[in-house]
């Protein structure tokens, strides 16, 4: 029997480059039939280049929540070598299954970054970006923190899904277009020790679809370039994230220069719960009350 053109990659080989256990793919293969269809010359079993895109589109509509039968079913029914062929179906517009929070947490461990990339600016699209946040990208979040606190085992999951909603946000920013021209922008930072910045591009990207214009400054920054900042640029709202009470110093938030008109003062993140705040600060327990405060205060 002559191999199929392309039959390349025995069971344990498939397993390592695509992160997924040798023995799901023998069940995949028993239960679904999707296995190799070729021979190596010495009569070995190997996937050909079709069979794998074949396990590749099981696994991404697996990881969206699709029944494994149903993902065997579309996977075998698919033109995988058709030259515009999709690698896998297209969520429908009126709502059709969109990955949630557990898929994306299945496809962050298992190092999946094209499922993130996909799944994330897909529901973007879809949803919006607030949505996106508190639905999707926030539960994903927490539940492999949880874990980390656990099992000490996920450190790249997380950076890599946080990697991805990072570049999925800063695309939802840059298509929203151009946002109205304004005297006083809004200024959004973190906290002088806060590293989590992930929740103010998240907020950058829903004040850029309400056209606000924002100047982020991202982790970590220091108060007094804060300081320099808003006395230069004058911005009608500054927004200061802090993730944890360690890294929420009310005190250095009072200290912030006067400005006249003063801008409003919007404190967002869990870190700010446990102390009173300073005069005239509000606080957001949402990214939907953010932007709400912040599109106010810009209006």
């Amino acid at each position: 029997m002559n191999s199929p053109p392309g039959s390349v990659l025995g069971v344990g080989a498939l397993a390592r480059r695509l992160g997924v256990p040798a023995p799901t793919l023998r069940t995949w293969e028993r239960r679904y039939g999707i296995g190799p269809s070729g021979r190596s010359a010495g009569g070995h079993r190997r996937y050909t280049e079709d069979d794998v895109a074949r396990v590749v589109l099981m696994r991404r509509l697996v990881l969206r929540g699709v029944p494994p039968g149903e993902a065997a079913r579309a996977a075998l029914a698919a033109d995988v070598h058709g030259p515009e062929a999709p690698d896998e179906p297209a969520p429908a517009t009126g709502g059709g299954p969109l990955i949630g929070a557990a898929g994306l947490v299945r496809a962050a461990l298992a190092l999946d970054g094209a499922v993130l990339a996909d799944a994330i600016g897909t529901w973007i699209a879809h949803r919006g970006v607030i949505d996106a946040w508190e639905s999707l990208l926030a539960p994903a979040l927490i539940a492999i923190g949880d874990r980390y606190a656990t099992a000490r085992d996920c450190v790249d999951a997380e950076h890599l899904l946080s990697e991805q909603a990072m570049a999925a946000l800063g695309a939802a920013a840059s298509g929203a277009g151009t946002p109205e021209v304004t005297a006083r922008p809004a200024l959004l930072a973190c906290a002088e020790e806060e590293q989590h910045s992930l929740p103010v591009h998240a907020l950058a990207a829903a004040l850029a679809a309400r056209g606000v214009a924002t100047r982020v400054l991202g982790q970590r920054t220091p108060f007094d370039f804060l300081r320099r900042a808003i006395t230069r640029i004058g911005p009608s709202v500054v927004f200061v994230w802090a993730q944890t009470p360690e890294t929420a110093d009310a005190a250095a938030v009072a200290a912030l220069p006067p400005q006249r008109p003063a801008p409003a003062l919007v404190l967002g993140g869990p870190g700010w719960a446990s102390g009173p705040l300073p005069d005239g600060a509000r606080a957001a327990t949402s990214l939907s009350q953010a932007v709400a405060l912040i599109a106010d205060a810009t209006a």
